[in-house]
């Protein structure tokens, strides 16, 4: 574990010194590029190269098998997870504002936001799942710690944005659980890394004009409030009949 916890220190390193190297100069709010000079610098070059890593530690380990596919499903019902997040990307996106700022911008938003989906739940749902599965962890530790160490990750971001941060740290581990649960309920690392990317890429598609509020980014939330409820009231229901919970 204490390996794993080395690898994401480096990860978030990498990622967060490169940014802030890339865009010292500018002035690049979080979640928010403003032009395609800032998005490229400040936001996916850092995270091509985090990306480059994540996949680094993975041939090394020669952990393909375990970090993309999932052989321990949950119940079927659970399916309306990402059901629920993919409609609530769709609505969510905001197509006004990425057309204002061109084709250009927005394809390498959707690139970069898709690089982040992939590198994050490499390094959390793939690796850290299968760090925390070989160390003989229940399925309810495995979850607990992938999606807490997922959120812990995020707090970096208090230095750039401050206390408002914590409220960003507890979201993500409440959205961890929901890819965690994605992961096992479709086999695999491939559709909770899209869900992760596009979910990101609706929520900053409402940002990217300087000033401009988008209320339908409130509806994220609500789904995320539903999908938890949801999953505490039935979590008797998560694992498959007849295993422990």
């Amino acid at each position: 574990m204490g390996g794993f916890v080395a690898i994401a220190v480096i990860y978030l390193v990498i990622v967060q010194g490169l940014s802030f190297f890339m865009s010292r100069n500018d002035d690049v709010k979080y979640a928010a590029p403003a032009d395609v000079g800032q998005l490229w610098s400040a936001y996916l070059l850092p995270v091509a190269v985090s990306c480059v890593f994540a996949y680094g530690v993975v041939a090394y380990l020669g952990w393909w098998r375990p970090v993309w596919i999932d052989d321990r499903p949950v119940q079927g019902w659970l399916i309306f997870v990402p059901i629920l997040m993919v409609l609530t990307i769709v609505v969510v996106t905001d197509y006004s504002a990425l057309a204002d700022k061109g084709a250009t911008f927005s394809i390498l938003l959707l690139v970069m936001c898709l690089l982040v989906g992939l590198t994050e739940e490499t390094m959390f749902r793939g690796i850290g799942v299968t760090v925390f599965r070989r160390n003989g962890f229940t399925e309810g530790k495995v979850a607990l710690w992938s999606t807490v160490l997922f959120g812990v990750a995020h707090s970096t971001n208090l230095i750039s944005e401050g206390p408002k941060a914590f409220m960003q740290v507890f979201t993500t581990i409440v959205a961890g659980y929901f890819l965690y649960i994605i992961r096992r309920r479709t086999g695999g690392l491939l559709i909770p890394a899209l869900i992760h990317g596009l979910w990101d890429f609706s929520l900053i598609s409402g940002q990217v004009i300087p000033d401009e509020l988008y209320p339908l980014g409130l509806l994220a939330i609500l789904t995320m409030v539903v999908l938890a409820i949801v999953l505490f009231v039935r979590r008797r229901h998560i694992e498959p009949h007849g295993s422990a919970t």
